[in-house]
């Protein structure tokens, strides 16, 4: 155990003698457990040279952003907020299997303009050492045709790893569930509109109040499938919570609400791509 300790100590003092040689550094910050150990190596690293950047648009839930920012000061690094529209792009809205490469492109870019107003040259993001491994992942190519800095890969940092150098750094977030943008709650083949995005968000609003954490409203043509974490089925099935389901994600123009037995699992809806 101690040696896996050190292991983790060691490529976290690489990675931030890595960052600490830059001039400068803009990191892509999502609020996520792994942008946000990026963050904390950066700030560790470089101080008021390290900026965090979030993306905002309408694929991000506004908790998410919220949540960003919390975080940001948590770690006390600067934080700035661009905004663009993924929904500009035909290609994102035909929600083909590369969705995640058109939107990450996107993304990237707006953090590229941004770095560029600041004089920061490097651009870094959240890719850990076991994503590349994790099946189709169209958004890897973006990251790898911009020129985009990937710590944690480049030092060869797992998931796992990920969430000791959270704790390490005392982050909240540490074991913060994942959450990928709402245009994956959409099957592979269906349109992205923003009435979908509003509806997703709205739904899943609903469960977060009721205090649910690992969770996604997929929405299939004007049918909602509520996913919930496996240890969380008993609670969905509760009969007060089906009541409020019903009727408020009922309300935001679902034809019918439904609870998926299987619970939470990645790619439900898009198996062959990244999609969370």
């Amino acid at each position: 155990m101690e040696s896996t300790q050190r292991s983790v100590e060691d490529k976290l003092a690489a990675a931030r003698a890595d960052l600490a040689e830059r001039d400068g550094v803009l990191v892509a910050f999502s609020g996520g457990v792994d942008s946000s150990v990026v963050a904390a190596i950066a700030e560790d690293a470089l101080g008021a040279d390290a900026v965090a950047c979030t993306a905002r648009s309408e694929t991000l839930p506004e908790a998410e952003l919220q949540e960003a920012k919390r975080v940001a000061e948590e770690i006390g690094i600067r934080h700035d907020i661009v905004e663009f529209s993924e929904l500009e792009s035909e290609a994102f809205i035909e929600n083909d299997g590369d969705r995640c490469y058109h939107c990450r492109s996107m993304r990237l870019s707006a953090m590229y303009d941004r770095a560029k107003e600041l004089d920061i040259e490097t651009v870094c993001d959240g890719t850990n050492a076991a994503d590349p491994g994790e099946g189709h992942r169209p958004g890897l190519q973006a990251v790898e045709e911009l020129d985009a800095t990937s710590p944690l890969l480049e030092h060869d940092i797992t998931k796992e790893e990920v969430r000791e150098i959270a704790d390490h750094y005392d982050l909240s977030v540490a074991e913060k569930p994942s959450m990928a943008c709402l245009s994956s709650r959409i099957p592979t083949g269906l349109e992205v509109t923003e009435e979908k995005l509003t509806r997703i968000e709205q739904a899943e609003r609903v469960l977060r109040t009721w205090g649910f954490e690992q969770f996604r409203v997929r929405d299939h043509d004007g049918i909602a499938r509520i996913e919930v974490g496996e240890e969380e089925l008993e609670a969905a099935l509760d009969p007060e919570f089906v009541a409020a389901a019903r009727e408020h994600i009922g309300d935001l123009g679902f034809e019918h609400v439904t609870l998926d037995l299987e619970g939470y699992r990645t790619g439900s809806v898009s198996p062959a791509s990244e999609d969370d």
